[in-house]
């Protein structure tokens, strides 16, 4: 992406390095760390970030239409809605392809969005990490609009933990330490002091809701929310019981409320017209199938970690889809192959986070995370047995 950046990177890269910086990232929390690590971060030129933050921008003017809740009135399925759904999502995380337009010009475009935290706190300590192991250049910075550990951790704990003691917040999530991402809610724990809590420990009187600690119940005033009620779904029949308890009236402040997640989302894009947003329609509202599908991408609004996304679209595909308004179409892009590497090139997507802290008129962009892959599609499944491939970051030219 910044070709002197990549080369000056990859001369000085080293295995013995890579590996001491693998050891330091487990050292926090050994055995949580589940997912491959990739061997570089992303250089991302001030011209590639700005296009990221024009598309984002105008995505958050959608947001914060007066309209927008009336316009995502059917995002939310029935039988998950959750009470109590405040203003505005605390978080909302945007995943960008590093694509090539038909001129052959490296370009980002929009592939998801959600509603919904990611690996905010795991994050601080990878990037600190790639700085020190690496010696990123100070030219260069993971967090966005000048941010600082110190104040991106400020503004998250005002966020997640408000006015309440840290006891009385909490980490929820099911069966938390057996997911993939459980480096987060550690990290997460160690930042702000947050407990992490799993759904079958809640315990509910009235409207209020407890969980237990040595034997004693701690008032639980704010949920930092990690469920993902699609997940949820394909939990145990016992499990599944337990979450009913979300869909009660509770006296809690959500962090972020669970409608975020399908407000912002795949339901969304369809509502956004960017040149970095690919053109998307929700399949009930297109009366002429498109001749060319090969070009296309039909995705279902509701499923858990990518599952039912058809990339090699057929005209049997769509004529099998039951409900087309639970399914959009969406323009392909091209990813590019733009890391170099050892061996073959790598793909990349930029997930840019942003914060909305209560009172503020908008959100705005605080950090990142990236993945690297040589596989058809971004993710652990397409990326087996190789290398230079997994979990990363943008560095951004200050």
């Amino acid at each position: 992406m910044v070709p002197s950046m990549r080369k000056w990177f990859n001369e000085n890269f080293s295995e013995p390095v890579y590996k001491a910086y693998l050891e330091a990232l487990n050292a926090k929390h050994p055995g949580a760390l589940e997912f491959r690590v990739a061997e570089t971060p992303v250089f991302c030129d001030k011209n590639f970030t700005g296009k990221m933050l024009s598309a984002c921008e105008s995505i958050i003017d959608v947001v914060t239409q007066y309209n927008f809740k009336t316009l995502t009135a059917h995002a939310i399925p029935a039988d998950i809605k959750v009470p109590n759904e405040n203003d505005h999502s605390h978080f909302i995380a945007f995943d960008f392809g590093v694509c090539e337009n038909e001129q052959g010009e490296l370009e980002p475009q929009l592939i998801e969005m959600q509603g919904f935290p990611t690996l905010f706190a795991y994050q601080v300590l990878h990037w600190e990490l790639t700085k020190k192991y690496f010696n990123i250049p100070d030219s260069y910075d993971a967090y966005l609009n000048d941010f600082t550990k110190e104040t991106y951790l400020q503004l998250l704990k005002e966020i997640i933990v408000g006015d309440c003691e840290p006891e009385n917040v909490i980490l929820l999530e099911v069966l938390p330490h057996k997911q993939k991402t459980r480096v987060d809610f550690y990290c997460t724990e160690d930042y702000l002091g947050v407990p992490i809590v799993c759904l079958t420990e809640l315990v509910k009187e009235g409207k209020t809701l407890y969980y237990i600690k040595d034997g004693k119940k701690i008032h639980v005033k704010r949920i930092y929310n990690r469920v993902i009620f699609d997940d949820l779904q394909q939990q145990s029949a016992e499990i599944q019981e337990n979450g009913k308890i979300l869909f009660e009236e509770m006296d809690v402040q959500w962090v972020p409320h669970p409608n975020w997640f399908y407000r912002i989302s795949k339901f969304t894009l369809p509502y956004i017209d960017h040149p970095f947003v690919p053109k998307t329609s929700f399949l009930s509202d297109i009366k002429v199938i498109p001749e060319d599908l090969e070009n296309y991408v039909l995705k279902p609004l509701f499923s858990f970690a990518g599952q039912g996304v058809v990339i090699d679209v057929t005209k049997a595909d769509i004529d099998k889809v039951q409900d087309p308004q639970n399914w959009i179409l969406q323009k392909k892009v091209k990813y590019a192959d733009v890391i170099t590497t050892p061996d073959i090139p790598a793909k990349a997507e930029i997930r840019l986070f942003y914060f909305w802290k209560d009172g503020e008129p908008r959100p705005f962009a605080t950090n990142n995370l990236a993945r690297l892959s040589k596989g058809k599609m971004i993710g652990v499944r397409y990326n087996k047995d190789k290398e230079w491939v997994g979990g990363s970051l943008a560095v951004f030219e200050k």
